[in-house]
């Protein structure tokens, strides 16, 4: 299949050096290109300049951009999509006052996401699913994590993580899947952590390998989750069966997790809500992605992470969504680059090397997604013309987005 969209106002996001990630002070440099055609073929971007140097050739199919912008796809680095149900309860109990610490001890939750997952049959949970993949597509998405966690038992680990693999399976949107058994202890295992633990390495992990269900091993190392110590004897596990490490850190305080995921070269740490010099400064010799997920200080009124300090100490970071049903009921990565830039002084432009390509390392896969550039994957979408780029952070509720392209094809779900 080949593709020629012309007539583009602009592309942003390009990158022709092929770098892996962009950090500090590069992360305010967009690529961009006015007057634009760009040629995809068998899903992959093979050419783009401008339009007066457009080469007369012949494709399958046409598409007029109209003087829109186009954007490379967003790469959420962090969801848990698949979820049984809603918890809107829980958003009334923290207008009331509750913290989300304090829900978790009454059963609320992960807890209670956990029990509507297992009275939810499979295919009940890919149906739910496939609403939130397809709204996220609509939005820009085309690289996504999906992360289990809301099973706590190995068969409804395994069950989400069947769900992940069809998804996968049948949409033209990018997924990585994440084995997080260890997101919270499950309810018939309270006050016996050291067993849950036991389940799942010695239970959970084999299980999840066995069916090649999972490319990533996640642990909620935080304050009143799991330790250091639990952490680190569960990705080393995984990673026995080639699951790389990403680690929930720092979201309800310093855990040490950040440094943890560094020791053991994790792909990312994750919310960073809670963060010192000394988090900073381990990161600055690492390859570890520090993500930050606005979406979840938005909705549970937290602190944002620390981005401005990050991006001056030299580092890179990553924003993802954590579209979940108890602290971030939104897939929007539009959404999360305006709170960047609202909340945490994030340029728009930064905002989106985080959103992108910076979310496609936090992945792995930035040699293949999260810039528009010769050679990758042709994940894109365009906008209605737009005054200038940052203009689509500005009006972040105005509906902008005409078309999505996913693997070098016109979405149109």
């Amino acid at each position: 299949m080949s593709l020629l969209i012309y007539n583009i106002g602009t592309i942003v996001g390009i990158d022709t050096e092929r770098r892996e990630r962009i950090a500090g002070a590069e992360m305010d440099q967009l690529g961009r290109l006015d007057n634009a055609y760009l040629l995809a073929d068998k899903g992959r971007i093979v050419a783009f300049g401008p339009m007066e140097e457009l080469p007369a050739i012949e494709v399958e199919e046409r598409l007029d951009a109209e003087g829109g912008t186009l954007f490379p796809s967003f790469c959420d680095s962090h969801t848990h999509l698949v979820y049984a149900g809603s918890r809107e309860q829980e958003f009334l109990d923290k207008i009331h006052g509750l913290s989300y610490e304090e829900i978790a001890r009454r059963g609320g939750g992960i807890l209670n996401s956990a029990d509507r997952l297992h009275a939810a049959t499979e295919e009940e949970l890919y149906a739910e699913a496939i609403e939130r993949v397809h709204e996220i597509m609509r939005m820009g998405t085309g690289l996504v994590e999906i992360k289990s966690g809301y099973g706590l038992s190995t068969e409804d680990e395994l069950k989400m993580l069947r769900v992940i693999r069809r998804i996968r399976q049948e949409e033209p949107i990018e997924v990585r899947a994440t084995f997080l058994g260890a997101h919270a202890v499950a309810r018939n295992y309270i006050g016996r952590q050291a067993a849950y633990v036991n389940l799942v390495v010695k239970e959970m992990l084999p299980a999840v390998a066995r069916e090649g269900l999972a490319d990533f091993v996640d642990v909620f190392c935080d304050r009143g989750f799991f330790t250091l110590e639990e952490t680190e004897r569960i990705i080393r596990a995984g990673a026995k069966y080639g699951m790389k490490a990403k680690i929930h850190a720092n979201e309800l305080a310093i855990s040490g997790g950040v440094q943890l995921g560094v020791k053991e070269g994790a792909l990312s740490v994750d919310h960073l809500e809670c963060m010192g010099d000394e988090e900073i400064e381990a990161l600055r010799s690492s390859h570890t992605m520090p993500t930050m997920l606005p979406g979840a200080a938005f909705f549970l009124g937290m602190s944002y992470p620390p981005a401005r300090k990050m991006i001056q100490a030299g580092l890179a970071v990553a924003l993802a969504s954590d579209y979940n049903p108890g602290s971030s009921p939104s897939g929007n990565m539009r959404m999360v680059m305006a709170l960047a830039a609202t909340q945490m002084r994030m340029t728009p432009t930064e905002a989106l090397h985080a959103a992108t390509l910076n979310g496609a390392a936090a992945m792995g896969e930035s040699h293949d997604f999260g810039s528009i550039t010769v050679g990758k994957v042709a994940n894109c979408f365009i906008t209605k013309p737009l005054p200038s780029p940052e203009f689509f952070t500005y009006a972040y509720a105005t509906p902008l987005i005409r078309h999505t392209i996913l693997r070098g094809s016109i979405w149109r779900g």
